[in-house]
């Protein structure tokens, strides 16, 4: 639940979970919070209605309206909102309609991966949700980058719901995406995966992206920018 803090010097920012699982919203924003510096706050925000593990293409643009809803809830208030489904829905749509900082969690990883011109893949478990990775990569302008997608083994819900064998199985897609691919960088695909991502980070030498701790640091970038500019403004 949402709590309107008295005004102060600290920034506080929302993490929308467009699934219906709460356990996979609180997962999500510890995440957030690990990384976040002293002065900022993260909140988040479970869809009511939908799925609790988003897994095709269908599925994702019918959360969009829903995260458009809950991201003008959390507009009146915050001073950032991270989209946390790798997809990215109905982002387009709220930075139409606010002008706060708006990151999605696909985009943010998607960037981080590419960073000085790194070749990048994804290690993920849906496969219904592949050609929409691709058709984001190219419209970041990353096409020649993206190096595609590596899939785990198993339905998608019961690896999410055994953490020490989602490891195994991304583990194992990670170091093809490196080895087969060519990857200079993989992105672990999924909001619901972001503990996996975090640990898997820790165990490879190579640059294993996690999209939640991706976003978080494009978010305080642009939230940074935008104070900026409006205290150049005042």
């Amino acid at each position: 639940m949402l709590v309107q803090h008295a005004q102060d010097t600290t920034k506080h920012i929302v993490l929308i979970n467009p699934n219906t699982s709460e356990t996979t919203t609180a997962m999500m924003t510890d995440i957030a919070r690990n990384v976040l510096p002293a002065d900022v706050i993260v909140e988040g925000m479970t869809a009511t209605s939908g799925v609790p593990m988003i897994l095709n293409d269908r599925q994702l643009v019918a959360s969009a309206a829903r995260v458009v809803e809950m991201g003008l809830a959390a507009a009146r208030f915050c001073n950032g909102i991270i989209v946390s489904a790798f997809g990215d829905p109905g982002i387009e749509q709220l930075r139409g309609l606010t002008d706060l900082p708006v990151v999605g969690i696909c985009e943010a990883s998607m960037l981080e991966a590419s960073a000085h011109g790194r070749r990048f893949g994804i290690a993920t478990v849906t496969p219904d949700l592949v050609n929409g990775f691709a058709r984001k990569a190219e419209d970041l302008g990353l096409g020649q980058l993206f190096t595609g997608t590596r899939l785990t083994n198993g339905d998608p819900q019961k690896l999410a719901a055994d953490p020490e064998r989602l490891r195994a199985e991304l583990a194992f897609a990670v170091e093809q995406a490196f080895d087969l691919d060519g990857a200079e960088a993989v992105i672990i695909g999924g909001g619901p995966l972001g503990q996996a991502a975090v640990e898997l980070g820790r165990r490879f030498s190579r640059p294993v992206i996690a999209p939640i701790t991706a976003a978080v640091a494009l978010l305080l970038l642009q939230i940074k920018a935008t104070s900026a500019t409006s205290n150049l403004s005042s």
